[in-house]
């Protein structure tokens, strides 16, 4: 299941600290969708004889900036805060989704058929549609400026357009990352139609083509946009594998990056 898709248990320390986006879209959910998902709750919680006695659950919908929901035990209480995205999802989707979070609280697994319920109701045109919607109203994009110290994303950008899409792709916003990340190099957010390239390579020891590497990378997701296959999303198809291949010095710059990743980089700031 992708990352960004699973319900997480929010820490207890760190709970009061969720705070949802801000946005003149959000809205109240009825008190009736409320009582609906408390059931769901309660009777999955008995569904699933966990052993201990039935806690106080409290259950309300957030306007995140996206698709999350979090679940909590704080002494005999339960704390759930879902996504308002799924106010109006029917009540087996609930169910499942309250299997899942419940099996993650209490360390037991959900039943393969609640997660291919959640996650087919989830993966449907209509629901992706609505996720990206109020994650362009509610969310927003942190990027420093495409020009950096040392490389210009713009003009990097420009270059490999012409090279090797005919100038078909539509540039979108780019610019570097706000923090130094290792692990997220780049990364194409189609909501926002935003490339952003880890400041960490805007470094002298970075050698130009590894740069490039990386936006054509995030460019070829703007290309072979995410395919599904059942209830499962193929973010990097087999054309999108192919198209890579093509880039010059590919494996020369795989094994460069592998090279990278245990070595500190020269400090651009």
């Amino acid at each position: 299941m992708p990352f960004w898709l699973i319900p997480q248990v929010a820490p207890q320390d760190n709970f009061r600290r969720e705070t949802p986006s801000q946005s003149t879209e959000n809205r109240i959910v009825p008190a009736v969708d409320v009582a609906a998902a408390l059931a769901a709750f309660i009777r999955v919680f008995r569904r699933m004889e966990l052993k201990r006695p039935l806690p106080e659950f409290r259950v309300e919908y957030r306007p995140y900036a996206g698709l999350r929901s979090t679940i909590c035990l704080r002494g005999n209480r339960v704390n759930v805060q879902i996504s308002d995205v799924l106010a109006e999802s029917p009540l087996i989707v609930l169910e499942a989704l309250a299997e899942i979070l419940l099996a993650k609280l209490f360390r037991r697994r959900a039943s393969r058929e609640a997660r291919d319920c959640y996650l087919a109701y989830v993966f449907r045109e209509s629901t992706r549609s609505r996720i990206e919607e109020v994650r362009r109203t509610r969310g927003y994009k942190r990027q420093r400026p495409a020009r950096g110290r040392y490389f210009d994303l713009l003009e990097i950008f420009t270059e490999l357009n012409s090279r090797f899409f005919q100038g078909q792709v539509v540039a979108p916003s780019l610019g570097w990352s706000t923090n130094r990340s290792r692990t997220i190099l780049g990364h194409y957010d189609s909501a926002h139609h935003s490339i952003t390239i880890s400041r960490w390579l805007d470094s002298p020891s970075v050698p130009r083509y590894l740069v490039e590497y990386i936006m054509f990378h995030e460019m070829l997701h703007i290309r072979y946009p995410v395919e599904r296959n059942g209830n499962r999303r193929v973010v990097h198809s087999r054309e999108f594998q192919q198209a890579e291949k093509k880039f010059p010095q590919y494996e020369q710059v795989r094994r460069k990056l592998k090279r990278m990743a245990g070595q500190p980089l020269e400090n651009s700031e």
